[in-house]
């Protein structure tokens, strides 16, 4: 097989990705992204620039096949009421799984048997783990769910980044985001028009107001803090616990630390990808199917 050239499925001509799986290789990123509103200074594409800027990265260092981005994810509590999540737009839950599923179906139709979804986008992560299981269970194939390092959950990347812990560095529209989405855009060449640093402004969460002073937020996560613990769970709409779509400083941001961001989690995504590449699955013909029915979970 000749050496690959590009690495991204709708690029390709079906004789080599055939090529690719005779060859042994049977690992596959199936991107997924997000379009939802951020701070006025950045795009809807964050979630799904910082994604791709991470895959495509990771791509090349492991020499792994990875699918088109799905632009859209599952974001309701961006939507709310007309006007206040402006071009976003969220997959019903289970249309979202429903895509993921048909996606992992097909590949694994094609041959491929490890798939390894991405995505920057937290909240996509909490419809995925049914889908996993059920592809899982059906096909005997390997799956998994790679969230990029950012939130609550930054080791990856915690010293490239600038801000303290109260800062939320790794949170919507701040530090880590902004620099990302900067750095992408500008490799892309399509910086221009997108990005607007001269309005940018740092700005905190907080408690939904109707739940007066008994409850505080420290970032975006779905939990409240009550005294002094945070163990309750409340569903909220993403304008009720920020008031300009940004958490964090994104005046510490910049396109050299973006790079930084991304060859860091791209790293660690290639090194996860080899490790995939050791792993001994392989789906049973028998279960290859490409059923034209869809799981209805």
């Amino acid at each position: 097989m000749a050496k690959l050239k590009k690495y991204n499925l709708l690029e390709l001509p079906w004789t080599d990705i055939a090529e690719y799986l005779k060859a042994g290789n049977d690992v596959v990123m199936i991107p997924v992204g997000s379009c939802e509103k951020h701070g006025s200074h950045v795009p809807l594409g964050v979630d799904s620039y910082t994604t791709m800027g991470s895959v495509e990265r990771a791509a090349i260092k492991a020499k792994v096949l990875y699918t088109p981005l799905l632009p859209f994810g599952l974001s309701p509590h961006h939507m709310g009421e007309p006007g206040w999540g402006t071009g976003s737009i969220s997959l019903p839950a289970e249309v979202y799984r429903q895509v993921l599923y048909a996606i992992g179906r097909s590949l694994i139709f094609a041959g491929f048997n490890k798939l390894v979804y991405v995505s920057h986008h937290g909240t996509n992560m909490g419809a995925q783990g049914e889908v996993l299981r059920t592809l899982r269970a059906e096909t005997g194939c390997f799956c998994a769910y790679y969230k990029t390092p950012t939130e609550r959950e930054c080791a990856v990347v915690a010293d490239v980044l600038q801000g303290p812990p109260e800062e939320t560095p790794g949170w919507h529209a701040g530090e880590l985001e902004t620099s990302t989405t900067i750095a992408y855009m500008k490799e892309k060449g399509i910086y221009e028009g997108s990005v607007f640093m001269e309005r940018a402004k740092p700005d905190r969460a907080h408690a939904p107001k109707w739940m007066g002073p008994a409850f505080s937020k420290k970032d975006g996560t779905n939990t409240v803090i009550f005294q002094g613990s945070e163990n309750i769970f409340v569903p909220m709409l993403h304008h009720e616990y920020s008031d300009t779509a940004t958490i964090g400083n994104p005046l510490r941001s910049s396109e050299k630390q973006g790079i930084a961001i991304f060859e860091r989690i791209s790293d660690h995504l290639a090194a996860f990808l080899e490790e995939v590449k050791k792993f001994d699955f392989k789906v049973p013909d028998e279960k290859r199917d490409w059923p034209g029915r869809f799981w209805k979970g």
